[in-house]
């Protein structure tokens, strides 16, 4: 079985046990947090979309707290002596499916 979430801005496939990482959701590693933005819900050939899966939850572990790799903004305005370096490094949150509840 398998479900497709969105969280963050993004769409996830996920099924029972896969790790996953989100974009940064409140929780400590053990909490447990649940996905209520059921997009599709899947058994082999069998899919519901739309008001079949209204009702539908994923249940999540929280992990761990990860970050991703650093990025480098560079900013430069050639011949006019103007340079801008900035650099970023996003915040992610490794779960763990534990459950998909139609």
């Amino acid at each position: 079985m398998f479900a497709v979430i969105k969280t963050g801005g993004k769409q996830y496939k996920v099924a029972a046990g896969d790790v996953l990482e989100v974009e940064l959701v409140a929780g400590e590693a053990g909490d447990k947090i649940e996905f209520g933005q059921v997009l599709a819900i899947g058994n082999g050939g069998d899919v519901k979309l739309g008001k079949d899966v209204a009702n539908a939850k994923v249940t999540a572990e929280v992990v761990g707290l990860t970050r991703g790799p650093k990025l480098i903004i560079f900013k430069k305005r050639r011949r006019q002596n103007s340079r801008r370096k900035n650099g970023h490094r996003q915040r992610y949150t490794a779960v763990k499916i534990l459950e998909i509840a139609a």
